[in-house]
């Protein structure tokens, strides 16, 4: 059984107060991509620069039905309240707006309703794409931004384009924004001979706020004219400052409403049939979500043997590093909300990284993965099935709130106990403070395991567990200078030999000989750790500075809930940059920055460090171009052996680029290299162009190829035990020159019918070959010597890849094998959906997956293709309904 500690309690007691820290995505650099359109920013309406002389919109009483069909022909929108005071953000910030839009707010007992008149001169030029819902494209648009709570962090938005697609989203960090989160609303849109318009109902019970007779809101609107590129707001936020959300205009005039007690019950029925060679299967299944009101400011969603046939699938990978491949979540219970989850990144707008490996704390695919012994045992399933989960988020005594508890049942094969039954947990808590100028918050996670087999207790860790604060502070009124960061602190527990195990994986490599800070313990119970990060960041002017110091001990482990590379590291980083917001006849937008930076682990040794700079520029015919570079010069590595003696790491520089045109063109061109070369003759380089084609306003075909080349004079091998290996502490660490090439491409189809009915096909073809040529082991610590086998004494038995080290000595002979491998992938499926009622919706769908592994290392694009299309595939076929009940 699992083992509870104290402090295995304490977190489980946490557990009302949670965190899903899903990583916003980031570029190059490991600054967070935000928002597809530029975030909103300065208020039109303040007079005296950042000075927020909030203004406010009014909303009416209906004061009868609304027919939400896009036509404004109720008496309510013709009041006098109109919101027409809009500016261009983009392409002239401040700039008058070349179209005229009025908005205007109404409100019943059940709903908020937004009436949005987008008036154009040339409404033959509006841009209609039409898409399947949450799915972004090229098309004019009008959005609705809501701060219920009011607390100037957080909020929602509504989107609505020209053809009627729906896209919602979540509001966090005063500035980002998640799409995850899908609300049940309504939205018509109607063009006529002056532009188009839109109605909008959405209902309180999608909504939390607070209590009061008379609730005032954040509210805000943007609207997109496409053929201008142009963004109108209400207010934005400056090109040269941050904050969003915390620049709204009061909402005021709703009386006597409160927040929805509805509950949603979503069950849904499923139907698969799987093929694979003779082999068939049918199979049925049953299951469902809750979702309800907890007061008025809290949300529960919950979900009972949940079924995610509908998600696409992950690509095809091969990984020859020693750190896991971060695959993003993509299954909606656990997607949907993330943000709120987030933690160690909040306050500022902007986190670099530069060879930081920030740790993912709640890391969602690590609930339902595939069993510990899937691989021993024929007929086990993909994934661990999930018998519930639940999460409840929203507002908590003014704290940003949530937590989430899952639970995985035992899984058995033929008698074979694969996986024993887990328990996670996460909380999250965060508090803004002095008008979001300084926040604290707090993060709880835990996995505990139950072993009815004990044979498993050497596999997997009994309980893990992890607690951290995290906030940020601005040092002046002003909102320029920002320090934010988190601390943390970390256990987990086993068996004896499985806490050796972890002592000794890559997170740690305890194991190393020449390192005198870090030893493996073969009688502990229980892996301690702590780390810190901390940012220091200028976010307004011209100017801007992103500097950074953290560490992470020898023993810090979030790995079992969370994603973590690696630990035992010092990391620091000192950049900046400058911005050119002004539009000129060329550009439009242009940022340069530049930092050095430095890695240490926790005895001191130098293990990483260099220069990168880069800049981002959009043209004024709206192409853009995205271009970096780093110098790494000469530095011990202590993973290159993997779990051996430090060695040496030439010099190195890197080049990357990414440039791309017009994305409301019909055809819209795309490309990213990246090459790298080494001091001893390595280098890398790869190439992705693609295309997006889009002959009609509904339909869009993307096709990406791309070709890498590796050419690696040291790639590991193995490490060997040889107490006659004196000079490298009794071990031989193998290396060999790798030649691989991959190949891959990118297949898509975005069909929509109507804005409820798309059809989506996804496939991606892999193929990939290395040759490993000129095996060699490490001579000496700490440089970059190696012994060719089969020079100087050695030999090499090429047919069967045994290397003797020392001939006729007394070393004894390394059974290499062949390594080589020449690997083919077909994956893809097609979905489609039909959102028949809001809310409720229907799947077909089809997945494909073939694969196939030779141990030969010659890239043949001919050959590979025919083998590929030979390979033995296996289908699913899938149908699954869901129904949106409100009670």
């Amino acid at each position: 059984m699992a083992r509870f500690t104290p402090f295995a309690a304490l977190m489980l007691l946490a557990l009302p107060a949670g965190a899903l820290a899903q990583n916003a995505p980031t570029d190059s650099t490991g600054r967070p991509v935000v928002s597809p359109e530029p975030p909103a920013q300065k208020n039109p309406l303040a007079a005296l620069g950042d000075t927020l002389l909030r203004a406010e919109i009014r909303a009416e009483r209906s004061g009868g039905p609304i027919a939400v069909d896009g036509v404004l022909s109720e008496p309510i929108w013709q009041n006098g309240n109109a919101v027409v005071d809009f500016k261009q953000r983009d392409p002239i910030e401040n700039g008058v707006p070349s179209q005229r839009t009025e908005v205007r707010v109404a409100y019943d007992e059940a709903a908020i309703y937004i009436g949005a008149h987008m008036f154009d001169t040339a409404p033959d030029s509006i841009y209609q794409g039409l898409s399947r819902r949450d799915n972004d494209v090229a098309a004019d648009r009008f959005t609705v931004y809501l701060d219920p709570l009011c607390d100037r962090r957080t909020g929602y938005y509504f989107r609505v384009n020209a053809s009627g697609t729906l896209v919602d989203g979540t509001l966090f960090n005063d500035g980002w924004d998640d799409d995850s989160w899908d609300g049940v609303w309504h939205a018509s849109v109607k063009r006529g001979a002056d532009g188009w318009t839109t109605e909008m109902r959405i209902p309180f019970s999608q909504l939390r706020f607070a209590s009061g007779d008379r609730p005032v809101w954040g509210i805000n609107f943007s609207r997109c004219i496409m053929r201008h590129s142009e963004w109108d707001y209400v207010v934005f936020q400056p090109k040269q400052a941050s904050g969003f959300v915390s620049r709204f205009p009061n909402l005021v005039g709703i009386q006597g409403v409160h927040a929805g007690h509805a509950i949603e019950i979503i069950p849904y029925v499923t139907s698969k049939y799987e093929s694979f060679e003779t082999e068939t299967d049918q199979a049925g299944n049953v299951g469902g979500d809750l979702r309800m009101g907890l007061g008025t400011q809290l949300s529960l969603v919950g979900t009972v043997n949940p079924d995610f046939g509908q998600v696409e699938v992950d690509p095809a990978v091969v990984n020859l590093s020693d750190v896991e491949t971060y695959f993003g979540e993509k299954r909606p219970f656990f997607v949907e909300g993330g943000n709120i989850f987030r933690f160690g990144n909040q306050g500022a707008d902007n986190y670099w990284g530069f060879n930081w490996p920030e740790p993912t704390f709640f890391y969602s695919r690590r609930i339902g993965r595939t069993p510990t012994l899937a691989g021993d045992v024929d007929g086990a399933p993909v994934g661990t099935t999930i018998l519930g989960a639940g999460k409840v988020t929203g507002k908590l005594a003014g704290m940003d709130f949530g937590s989430l508890l899952s639970a995985t049942q035992r899984e058995m094969v033929n008698g074979t106990e694969i996986e024993p039954a887990t328990f996670y947990g996460v909380a999250r808590g965060l508090k803004s403070l002095s008008d979001g100028k300084r926040g604290i918050g707090l993060m709880g996670t835990a996995a505990a395991r139950s072993f009815d087999d004990p044979n498993l207790e050497d596999y997997l860790n009994s309980g893990s567990y992890f607690t951290g604060v995290d906030g940020w502070t601005f040092l002046d009124k002003e909102k320029m200078w920002v320090i934010s960061g988190w601390s943390g602190v970390s256990l987990i527990e086993g068996s004896t030999s499985r806490i050796t195990s972890v002592q000794q994986n890559s997170l740690h490599y305890f194991q190393r000989p020449d390192a005198g800070h870090v030893e493996v313990d073969p009688n502990a119970t229980r892996l301690f750790g702590h780390g810190t990060r901390v940012w220091l960041n200028k976010q307004k002017g011209a100017t801007f500075v992103n500097s950074a110091i953290g560490y992470m001990s020898q023993g810090f482990d979030v790995n079992d809930v969370g994603f973590q590379s690696r630990a035992d590291v010092i990391n620091f980083h000192a950049g900046g940059g400058r911005k050119w917001t002004d539009v000129t006849k060329v550009r439009k937008y242009t940022e340069v920055f530049g930092a050095l930076f430095g890695s240490l682990d926790m005895g001191g040794v130098m293990t990483g460090g260099g220069l990168y700079a880069g800049g981002f520029t959009e043209f004024a015919n709206n192409w853009s171009w995205d271009y970096s570079g780093g110098y790494y010069p000469e530095h011990l590595s202590n993973r290159l052996t993997r779990g051996g003696p430090l060695m040496l790491t030439p010099t190195s520089v890197e080049a990357n680029t990414y440039f791309d045109t017009d994305g409301k063109r019909t055809r819209f061109y795309y490309i990213n290299i990246n090459t790298s070369v080494s001091q001893d003759g390595s280098w890398y380089a790869s190439t992705y162009p693609a295309i997006d084609l889009k002959p009609a306003t509904n339909l869009k075909v993307s096709i990406g190829p791309g070709i890498e080349q590796v050419h690696q004079n040291q790639q590991w091998v193995g490490n060997y035990d040889d107490a006659t290996a004196t000079s490298t502490f009794g071990g031989r660490y193998v290396f060999s020159q790798l030649d691989q090439t991959t190949v891959s491409a990118n297949f898509r189809i975005n069909a929509s019918f109507t804005p409820n009915l798309s059809l989506q096909l996804f496939m991606q073809p892999y193929l990939s070959a290395g040759d490993y040529q000129q095996f060699k082991e490490l001579a000496r610590p700490r440089t970059r010597d190696f012994l060719v086998y089969g020079e100087n004494g050695s030999t090499f038995d090429e047919v069967n890849g045994i290397a003797d080290p020392d001939g006729a000595g007394p070393a004894p002979p390394i059974d290499i094998g062949n390594p080589d491998f020449n690997y083919v992938s077909l994956r893809g499926n097609m979905v489609l959906r039909w959102e028949y009622r809001p809310g409720s919706t229907f799947f077909l769908v089809w997945t494909q997956d073939r694969s196939d592994t030779t141990p030969t290392g010659d890239f043949e694009f001919s050959n590979d293709m025919d083998r590929l299309t030979s390979t033995p595939s296996k289908n699913i076929f899938l149908a699954k309904f869901t129904y949106h009940l409100g009670l």
